[in-house]
């Protein structure tokens, strides 16, 4: 890779691991499913009328739409409203890779080969030290839903493995429709109106800022950056920074919102990344004559993993 396009590849990592501190300063403003809504609905518009019609069939944008918009933001939120913290969060949040790995196997018949299955072992060990260092300080009903949030992209990696979008960031502006109404009705039946006219009477350039990053920033122009560069290279030299998301999620984290990381919590980074890594880029199984596909870093995601080229939420 060209030296500006290795730069534009961390700079896309950059920007989404700062997401989740920028998640956590906006659940200071909305209510969580509120937040994921409107978050949809300002990447949504006026994109979806500049990226022309979608590129695959409608059954795969509401699949995906309904279990990555709706399933796995709003159990992010939710959990970090609830206490989970946003650098654990970003870390948390990669053993998507196991369960896409999990996932493609239960669906899709892709056998993981020995070093994957490593991987996959060596990634929950980390879930494991993560959880009881949290459990010491801080929410486990928190951590529990950004697992699931985890869980949830996963299905989503798969769906999206079925869909092979040409096109990521197409389809990651029409699946961003999705969301908004069924997001929606649950915060008014789960957060309630008065809740949510408060916070968007109480609209101020800060909580703004706060959508048009994770709307504009976070998904427009980092899936966009992302798509073109996949385009241009293959994608095993393009996942891989990836894995920088959570070390600069824990890190400005620490920097911008004051989270102290525990020396538990650094050897659960270390077993999560190094496990992801094996889990996402050891080479598959043959069966049967045909070589499998890596499931783990697919089209569409919000730490953002590879395409269809190699396989993102």
């Amino acid at each position: 890779m060209r030296p500006a396009h290795l730069a534009l590849a961390a700079l896309v990592a950059a920007v989404w691991g700062v997401n989740f501190v920028v998640i956590e300063i906006g659940l200071d403003h909305f209510p969580p499913l509120l937040f994921s809504a409107l978050r949809f609905l300002v990447a949504a518009l006026p994109a979806v009328f500049l990226v022309g019609r979608p590129t695959v069939a409608w059954k795969w944008i509401l699949a995906v739409g309904l279990v990555l918009g709706v399933a796995k933001f709003g159990l992010l939120f939710t959990g970090m409203d609830l206490g989970a913290p946003a650098g654990l969060s970003s870390l948390v949040l990669q053993v998507q890779a196991v369960f896409t790995a999990l996932f493609a196997f239960a669906a899709l018949g892709e056998r993981p080969g020995r070093l994957k299955v490593a991987g996959m072992a060596v990634a929950l060990a980390g879930i494991g030290v993560a959880a009881a260092d949290e459990g010491g300080t801080g929410s486990l009903t928190g951590f529990a839903l950004v697992i699931g949030a985890a869980a949830c992209w996963g299905v989503s990696n798969v769906l999206t493995r079925k869909a092979s979008p040409p096109d990521a960031l197409n389809f990651m502006v029409w699946v961003s429709t999705v969301p908004v109404l069924p997001l929606l009705a649950l915060s008014l039946l789960l957060e309630g109106p008065e809740r949510d006219l408060a916070a968007l009477r109480g609209l101020d350039p800060a909580g703004a800022g706060v959508i048009v990053y994770v709307a504009w920033i976070t998904t427009v122009f980092g899936f966009g950056a992302w798509g073109w560069l996949l385009r241009r290279y293959p994608a095993s030299s393009v996942a891989p920074f990836s894995l920088l998301v959570p070390v600069f999620g824990m890190s400005s984290a620490a920097l911008f919102l004051g989270e102290g990381v525990s020396p538990a919590r650094w050897g659960a980074a270390a077993l999560l990344v190094g496990g992801v890594a094996l889990t996402s880029f050891a080479p598959g199984r043959r069966t049967g004559g045909n070589s499998v596909a890596d499931p783990a870093p697919v089209p569409v995601s919000s730490s953002g993993r590879a395409l269809s080229e190699e396989r993102p939420a």
